[in-house]
């Protein structure tokens, strides 16, 4: 146990985190069994330690951070760990790299069950269905999504800023006066374009090529997060890369099913689990009319993030398809967004249509019942509203 004392206290004290993530304060610490979901890179290894930086001294037996990585596991159940951590005045039982532990789920709901003054804290991979797939914890885990950063905890860093977030209706009916407010502070458009290239992945921090990183990270993302905790064989690795590769050219696009089964060679029912596999580790997002969801063929797909699309660099991106694409990213976080109706782009929780413009020489009137997100421009006026804004929703 001592072992795992040292490490715990080495990590707290080397963990760099100079933003602090808004998931922090939304989360119900009082639960005692916490899982926190995310794709990979965004961070969720340094939330976990960031919390017991915050929440406990650094020599404090009453919190321990502990990896599934380590090969104590490998003879050692996750109960037996928890037993002694608990015996020994342990209280916060962090979590990381659930899904290395062959049966965490059962595992995790009997320390539930069997140490009743436990907190547990986990993440997991964002194609883990924790609730849905676990009969074990349905009843008794609370689930959290980690984002990469917004645009606001982006500008923040750059800038030295600490601009608070807005709602969706905040941003509606008061941009002029929010934009007015934040552009005697900063100047959004010199950090947008390099948030939108490099700044969803908390790794561009690092000192390293962020480009290789992000490319590192999404084979990761397709290796692990989805060949290995989906239990698919390797052999089809490289049919869900060619997709991939296919749709990070094309993207926003429209779905052609047939056309895609004939190129991977694969049955069209293969391609849309695959197309689901890859928007469950957030490298897409799946634009759906309002009341349709999957197994039905998407409206259009996008990729998750703006920085996915000049991963590669055998496209340029273009612009409108940046701006569409940063704008269902931030929306999705707390609202639904599906295809829009009345010739508009998209329908934002059922009630408010935008249509989503590169720069304010193409976009078209509005009406009172739509709204305009155009990029850069400053500030807006009436329904015209900054396209970087909408970045300050969380």
């Amino acid at each position: 146990m001592e072992a795992f004392y040292r490490t715990h206290k080495y990590l707290v004290e080397h963990v760099v985190s100079p933003v602090r993530r808004i998931l922090m304060d939304e989360i119900d610490w009082s639960h005692r069994l916490i899982g926190i979901k995310g794709s990979r890179g965004v961070g969720k290894t340094t939330f976990l330690l960031q919390y017991a930086k915050e929440k406990f001294a650094v020599d404090s037996k009453e919190c321990l951070y502990i990896n599934f990585n380590n090969f104590y596991f490998t003879q050692h159940s996750l109960v037996e760990f928890a037993g002694d951590f608990y015996r020994q005045g342990g209280r916060t039982l962090l979590i990381d790299q659930t899904f290395k532990y062959e049966n965490w789920s059962r595992e995790l709901r009997q320390c539930y069950d069997m140490f009743p003054e436990l907190h547990i804290v986990f993440t997991g991979s964002s194609v883990m269905r924790l609730i849905e797939d676990n009969a074990d914890l349905a009843d008794v885990v609370k689930s959290y999504n980690l984002r990469g950063f917004s645009f606001r905890e982006y500008l923040n860093l750059q800038a030295g800023t600490s601009f608070p977030t807005y709602t969706m209706e905040e941003i509606l009916y008061q941009h002029t006066q929010i934009a007015e407010e934040i552009c005697k502070t900063v100047k959004p458009l010199w950090y947008f374009s390099d948030y939108l290239h490099h700044g969803f992945y908390p790794f561009f921090l690092e000192n390293r090529n962020y480009s290789e990183n992000l490319l590192k990270t999404m084979n990761m993302m397709l290796e692990v997060d989805i060949l290995l905790i989906k239990q698919i064989d390797l052999k089809y690795l490289s049919k869900i890369r060619k997709l991939l590769h296919i749709l990070m050219n094309t993207a926003p696009c429209s779905l052609n099913v047939s056309s895609l089964s004939t190129e991977i060679e694969t049955s069209r029912a293969t391609i849309m689990n695959y197309i689901k596999y890859l928007q469950d580790a957030r490298l897409l997002n799946l634009l759906y009319p309002e009341n349709a969801r999957f197994p039905k063929k998407p409206t259009r797909v996008y990729m998750q993030n703006t920085n996915l699309m000049y991963a590669i660099s055998t496209r340029t991106a273009d612009e409108q398809s940046v701006a569409e694409t940063f704008f269902y990213n931030a929306l999705h976080v707390y609202h639904k967004v599906c295809v829009g109706k009345r010739n508009t782009m998209f329908m934002i929780d059922g009630k408010y249509f935008f249509n989503v413009y590169s720069d304010m020489k193409k976009a078209k009137p509005v009406t009172n019942v739509v709204y305009n997100a155009v990029n850069n421009i400053e500030t807006g006026k009436g329904h015209n509203i900054p396209l970087w804004l909408f970045g300050f929703l969380y």
